[in-house]
């Protein structure tokens, strides 16, 4: 069952919000007039998640201008990418008319206008002379301006431009004041945070600009007005959430009565909402012991004017899909409350730190992220750095058209550490940016955002060149910048359902649905079998390259060889591979596998050459697996204090639910192992209803090969182990050892068999060489 994101209704976004030189909000036109262009087409879908992130334009260039036929991802893409190039052009935007589906009601056209286009209502327009008809006589800001961009919905999901009027029948504003325009006035994520600290310093509106001023490099830099300044400080969602904000506090106090690990936490005084608020339900905690490796900090509110304060935690599953482990309200952006607010998480996830965590580029959130996860890599959002350089470099942007390619080339594509620094000094020089304050404090946390420096720690993303330009947005398309408190719960309940839906749909096709293999390659056929699907094929992808990208050995020193490894046509391009023969361990200078948790292309283009026929145990992680939710979780116990509580019954189905499937995907490949493996269920599901029965008792349980008594004692098991502990781990090491010695003899083996053979082939050159010669002197 698949559910359908928060429609917007008759409700319309716009990019000029909050109060300024036009308050006239955009028209719903269901029959819009012939000149508009819109068609009642039907489409599938037409939600459009306003926090996702979002590359501009589809295609990858990045063009300065707007054209027919350019397509954009969603809506929302279209719209920034129009506020983006008016900014850099010198006019305001506003949301034009749009038209609905009459199947669906989904929008699928748009209009994107000149902040100045039409008339104001209630005025009467003669010849472009206006009058008032109001007692308020405001300036006129209107004049009939023809400039606007249209984009309408295809059957693919994409949109298209259908329609563009470029030019404008009034001035336009100089690059020095461009920033008073209501569309380009927003008070972002950090200028919040200085702000709220500021504020709680006890710094007055004036005094707070001021500051602003000086740590933006100009009143320009700053991106809003002191009235906006001013209106953001006395702002009601600064100290509460007013009665949305008690129906949360009673949504969660409900849950944590009805599941004891369902976590909330409230800073300040809990009677009243007057503090941040986090929360994690159950499965979000369980998540965590499974995929809490990487994590993101999702504070996407922060630059779409959110109404709802809401910044989730969130990862990635099993199936590289967004997966949750735990959400805030945020009402203070001040550093005291980022730290709390990662301390309550931290808590809640009975304290395993992260890898790693990527964030917002702001300097706040980086110190609480430095206080409360010190050994945790901490890496800021390349979007959020590409949007902000927009706003920072939006003369240079406006002045020189390739500016935007050549740097997002620069941090993109540099496959090395020289290689990036060259090309940032050449785009310096090239676009006379030396000097340039902002680019010059980027580049000092270039360790923090650009791919290249990032490689050696696990982030989970497929790709170690381009990383992501986006943040992990698991609500995406459920909460958006319409949300209000009072609908937040229910968009949460849905996505949360959606999500878990999704997943349980990716098992299904993981174990019933087999991928085409396209090598006769026996890593390949055994890889199928233990990643999830969508893993495999990035697996798949790689093991494929290796066709293209053939290894070279260069050294060899017995223990460590060293290869080459280039594409076709590329040898500039090339990456070595130091390969340890004896432990089948191999290191490239891509670090794909450090980043993604993927063995790369090199290495696999190594193991082809060397006769390595199985991937190595050590380069499949288990996070990727199908199996990757079974076994014992061993942060249960410090997640809860009793376990009869939902989330140990969360695991607990999980591991069932594993066992089962192996059952099931087992038992249907022939009768007689259906026989038996129904059987087995059965014989399962007679002692089960025994042990509900007779209530708790003392088992014996039978394993393979072993024994293990279980002793009950009401809702509480131990485990005990006919060994010690310490037995235990001098038998697994005395395996291990024999194991190590076993592959190093088989290694040496191999290399015999290998010098063996390359002297049969030589052997056999050498006959071929004398019989031809017999041959020519028998002709003489």
């Amino acid at each position: 069952m698949e559910f359908e994101p928060l429609s917007m209704e008759n409700e319309v976004m716009e990019f000029d919000m909050g109060s300024g030189e036009d308050d006239e909000v955009a028209i719903d036109i269901e029959h819009p007039d012939e000149d508009d262009e819109c068609e009642d087409d039907s489409v599938d879908d037409g939600s459009v998640g306003v926090g996702r992130e979002v590359s501009l334009v589809s295609d990858g260039e990045h063009n300065l201008e707007p054209c027919e036929g350019m397509e954009f991802e969603s809506e929302e893409a279209a719209r920034i990418f129009y506020n983006s190039y008016a900014r850099r052009i010198g006019f305001g935007t506003r949301v034009g008319v749009y038209h609905r589906s009459r199947r669906d009601g989904a929008i699928i056209c748009r209009q994107l206008v000149c902040s100045r286009q039409g008339f104001r209502h209630g005025r009467e327009r003669d010849g472009g002379n206006c009058e008032s008809k109001s007692k308020r006589h405001r300036a006129e800001t209107r004049v009939g301006c023809k400039a606007m961009l249209m984009v309408k919905k295809q059957d693919s999901g994409k949109w298209v431009v259908s329609k563009f009027f470029k030019e404008h029948n009034h001035e336009l504003v100089p690059p020095d004041k461009v920033h008073s325009l209501r569309s380009h006035r927003h008070v972002s994520g950090p200028a919040r945070s200085l702000i709220d600290t500021l504020q709680a310093a006890g710094i007055g509106p004036s005094g707070v600009m001021s500051a602003l001023i000086k740590e933006s490099g100009g009143i320009n830099n700053v991106g809003f007005t002191t009235v906006d300044c001013r209106n953001y400080m006395s702002n009601s969602r600064q100290r509460t959430l007013g009665s949305g904000g008690q129906q949360v506090l009673d949504y969660l106090k409900r849950m944590h009565a009805e599941n004891s690990s369902f976590f909330y936490a409230i800073q300040g005084d809990g009677e009243h909402s007057t503090g941040n608020i986090f929360w994690a339900d159950a499965n979000s905690r369980t998540n965590y012991t499974y995929f809490g490796d990487t994590v993101t900090f999702d504070t996407t509110y922060r630059r779409n004017r959110y109404r709802v304060p809401f910044a989730p935690f969130t990862g990635l599953n099993h199936h590289g899909r967004p997966v949750l482990f735990g959400c805030a309200l945020l009402l203070n952006e001040s550093e005291s409350s980022f730290v709390w607010l990662f301390q309550t998480w931290l808590a809640a996830m009975s304290g395993r730190h992260p890898v790693s965590i990527t964030t917002d580029h702001d300097r706040i959130i980086r110190s609480a992220v430095a206080q409360v996860f010190p050994e945790t890599r901490h890496r800021f959002c390349k979007w959020n750095i590409f949007i902000e350089a927009h706003e920072k470099l939006s003369f240079v942007y406006q002045s020189q058209p390739t500016f935007e390619a050549d740097f997002r080339k620069c941090i993109n594509t540099t496959e090395t550490i020289d290689e990036f620094v060259s090309s940032w000094e050449l785009l310096l020089q090239r676009y006379n940016l030396v000097e340039n304050e902002w680019l010059k404090s980027m580049y000092n946390d270039r360790h923090q955002w650009v791919p290249v420096f990032l490689r050696d720690t696990f982030f989970g993303e497929m790709s170690t060149t381009q990383g992501s330009d986006s943040m992990n947005s698991f609500f995406d398309g459920f909460v958006n910048a319409s949300t209000t408190i009072q609908v937040l719960i229910k968009q949460y309940e849905k996505a949360m359902a959606s999500r878990h839906e999704k997943e349980v749909k990716a098992d299904y096709d993981t174990i019933n649905t087999a991928p085409v293999l396209k090598t006769p390659s026996p890593m390949e056929k055994l890889a199928a079998n233990f990643y999830t699907r969508r893993i495999f094929m990035k697996f798949q992808e790689e093991l494929v390259e290796t066709l293209a990208n053939p290894a070279t050995k260069i050294e060899d020193s017995g223990i460590i060889t060293t290869y080459r490894v280039a594409k076709f046509g590329e040898d500039q391009k090339a990456h070595i591979v130091r390969f340890n023969v004896f432990e089948n361990k191999a290191t490239c200078t891509c670090q794909m596998f450090e980043f993604s948790g993927i063995i790369c292309r090199h290495i696999l283009g190594v193991f082809r050459v060397s006769n390595v026929l199985t991937l190595p145990s050590h380069y499949v992680l288990k996070r990727w697996t199908r199996n990757a939710k079974s076994g014992i979780v061993l942060a249960e116990s410090a997640l809860e204090s009793s376990s009869n509580s939902r989330e140990s019954s969360t695991v607990r189905y999980n591991n069932l639910r594993q066992e089962a499937i192996k059952y099931v995907e087992e038992g249907s490949k022939s009768i007689h192992i259906y026989s038996v493996a129904m059987d087995a269920l059965q014989e399962a599901a007679k002692k089960v209803a025994a042990a509900k029965k007779h209530g708790p008792r003392v088992a014996l349980v039978n394993g393979n090969n072993s024994q293990q008594m279980h002793a009950v004692e009401g809702n509480q098991v131990g485990l005990f182990q006919p060994h010690s502990a310490d037995e235990k781990d001098q038998k697994i090491q005395e395996l291990t050892t024999e194991l190590d010695n076993t592959n190093q003899r088989c290694e040496v083996y191999r290399g015999s068999l290998l010098a063996v053979l390359k002297d049969m082939e030589e052997q056999k050159l050498k006959l071929s060489v004398k019989v031809q010669n017999v041959r020519l002197n028998l002709k003489d």
